[in-house]
């Protein structure tokens, strides 16, 4: 009886050594990623302090020298909100090839605007396995990034990921220190080709344990929301913007009547991914897994949603909520639409009321089938390019 005792305790404690190891090996394996953040804006100083505060080895590059400056003068990111500290960098810089260096994870933190350039002034210095994650890539960010990478002989092969939306809401109150409002609850995340999906998740996931895989980054395309959210209510409180009052976007500028037009519009979003046989969240069900937050009418929805709170409307028409999310959101839904046959005429109103208003070509701006190298391909086509990233036979002006 002794003798099987000492042998149970003697089994215990290798297991509980095993494990032991295991935990520690896993967290070092977490602690010796290294992050190259591109991007000083909110988005981008919010993740990295946040990412430093919890323990990682974070570089951040930004083209703007006054912000970079500030952050290397202090040493780091002040970080306020949900979540709190000052995270320290190992490097801010303007030097695109010493942010790269070295880094496992690279996220780009900008407006969709810029990722084209982006992605030129990277080609030359990435490496294989490295990872791109476009956060977040908008509508086509991954096919867009893959396509100026082989236009400008990238030698390398990295995967590149794309998220749905941005993982948190936050706001800089000046350079180098942010306000972290909230986090999503959850985030989808893909990777081009799908089949790397599960490997970039189980990375990320080393740091930001809401990130969950979708299947493919056409879905995480078709999921983003903002181009519902965002340039319909904002074109049509044109009166409100130009009056120069105060007023709350979401709670005055979201009224019954206009939150209808955008769950209609929603609608025709679920009808795109209905014909590339993809199954993606309506508005409602993404509001309820991100924030938490459930009603019977989107108006309702948005007042509910505590990170909302607060904030203001524009005082003019030349707000990100049009000029990106106009030609990087709706222009590519309604390209895609059309070449599937879907009736796309919401989202073509507002792009169309957009261009009218503000004196601006978005439709050829902005991202389409054409541009991204998805032009004359079918449904099926189209998902075996985003599970494989190739497409076979296709000269490389329309990759």
């Amino acid at each position: 009886m002794l003798h099987s005792k000492i042998i149970i305790n003697y089994i215990t404690q290798q297991i509980f050594k095993w494990r032991w190891i295991m935990v520690t090996k896993q967290f070092w394996y977490a602690k010796s990623l290294k992050w190259s953040i591109i991007g000083g804006g909110n988005g981008g100083q919010a993740m990295a302090g946040h990412l430093a505060i919890m323990g990682f080895s974070v570089k951040i590059y930004d083209i703007f020298l006054d912000t970079i400056e500030e952050i290397k003068k202090q040493g780091g990111i002040k970080v306020e909100g949900v979540v709190q500290g000052f995270g320290k960098l190992e490097l801010a810089t303007t030097n695109i090839t010493e942010a790269l260096n070295g880094a496992d994870i690279i996220a780009i933190v900008t407006p969709a605007l810029a990722h084209k350039e982006i992605a030129k002034n990277c080609a030359p210095y990435l490496k294989d396995d490295q990872i791109v994650f476009l956060h977040p890539g908008s509508t086509f960010g991954a096919f867009e990034f893959k396509k100026v990478l082989l236009e400008e002989g990238c030698e390398a092969n990295p995967v590149i990921a794309d998220a749905e939306t941005l993982l948190y809401a936050c706001r800089c109150k000046e350079k180098g220190h942010v306000n972290i409002l909230g986090i999503k609850n959850r985030l989808k995340v893909a990777a081009l080709p799908s089949n790397e999906t599960e490997r970039v998740v189980k990375m990320l996931n080393t740091a930001l344990p809401q990130i969950y895989p979708a299947s493919n980054v056409m879905e995480i395309s078709l999921e983003n929301v903002k181009p519902m959210v965002h340039p319909a209510p904002t074109l049509l409180n044109t009166s409100m913007i130009e009056s120069k009052h105060d007023w709350l976007y979401y709670w005055d500028g979201i009224t019954p009547s206009i939150g209808h037009f955008v769950e209609e519009m929603d609608k025709e979003r679920l009808n795109v991914a209905k014909a590339l046989g993809l199954k993606v969240e309506s508005i409602f069900e993404v509001y309820k897994r991100q924030y938490d937050v459930e009603a019977l009418t989107l108006t309702d929805v948005v007042r509910k949603t505590k990170a909302y709170a607060g904030v203001k409307g524009q005082k003019n028409l030349n707000t990100r909520y049009i000029t990106e999310d106009i030609p990087m959101g709706l222009v590519p839904l309604v390209s895609l639409g059309r070449m599937l046959g879907v009736n796309v005429e919401r989202m073509a109103t507002i792009i169309e009321l957009g261009e009218y208003l503000l004196d601006k070509d978005f439709t050829t701006t902005g991202r389409t089938v054409e541009n991204v190298g998805l032009s004359g391909m079918t449904s099926e086509e189209i998902i075996n390019y985003v599970q494989t990233g190739k497409r076979e036979n296709i000269a490389l002006s329309e990759v």
